[in-house]
């Protein structure tokens, strides 16, 4: 399990939706979304005070499906980036003078399911 340890401001996620959240191309091969092991856990434990943006390289036609399953399975999001490249995604920030780090990257093997757990700390 990996441990993630952050302070107790708002937060912004930015995550991949295929592959990390549900099944790469599920919505393809089976014609639902597949939940992979461990991401309803995580995203429910992500504080209620943050922003949760979905990223995902899907074609804005297949939305209303995307978004549908994501209500179903009451998945809270703020936004969905859709036609987004296929290449990697790079996030820049800067840190606060207090040394506070504002960025972070996790990088999961493709359907491996997530298996995050999320602290809060006030010395942060």
């Amino acid at each position: 399990m990996d441990n993630l340890e952050i302070s107790t401001l708002g937060h912004t996620w930015l995550i991949d939706l295929d592959g990390t959240i549900v099944k790469h191309n599920g919505y393809k091969m089976y014609g639902k979304d597949v939940l992979l092991d461990g991401s309803l856990e995580f995203l429910n434990s992500i504080p209620e005070k943050d922003t949760i943006i979905f990223l995902t390289s899907r074609k804005k036609e297949f939305s209303q499906i995307t978004e549908a399953f994501l209500n179903e399975n009451n998945i809270r999001y703020d936004r969905i980036i859709y036609e987004l490249p296929y290449g990697e995604r790079i996030l820049i920030n800067d840190n606060k003078p207090s040394g506070l780090q504002m960025g972070y990257a996790i990088n999961k093997d493709r359907d491996s399911g997530l298996s995050i757990e999320i602290d809060e700390n006030n010395n942060l």
